[in-house]
């Protein structure tokens, strides 16, 4: 079954379900806020999805402006992203859906399409 690390009041979330439900694809709903993938999940989930590492990040988020992420990120070891974004859901870039062998960051028709059907 896949994991759906999400936020209910994100719309892009929402549409990410619909989505979902439309293609009568079961998944495990996440509450990325209140419960963040480890460091080693998003680790993984970046390998699965194909995607750099800083491509996790919410950037058009509050908090990755409040905590000036932008200009911190270069001087941070992958080590010590992945920990920060474990330790913060907030940051993270939703909907994060994995099943453990592929994943996707994000919300995009065609890419859900390609990946989850």
């Amino acid at each position: 079954m896949l994991k759906f690390y999400g936020y209910k009041q994100c719309g892009t979330c929402r549409k990410a379900e619909q989505f979902l439900q439309q293609a009568g694809i079961a998944y495990e709903f996440i509450d990325i806020t209140l419960n963040p993938p480890g460091a080693d999940e998003l680790a993984a989930i970046v390998a699965c999805a194909g995607v750099p590492l800083n491509k996790l990040f919410n950037t058009s988020g509050v908090q990755y402006r409040e905590l000036k992420i932008k200009e911190r990120l270069p001087a941070l070891s992958d080590q010590e992203i992945l920990a920060l974004l474990a330790s913060n859901g907030r940051l993270i870039k939703r909907p994060l859906i994995t099943d453990g062998k592929r994943a996707t960051v994000g919300f995009d028709t065609e890419r859900f399409a390609a990946v989850w059907r």
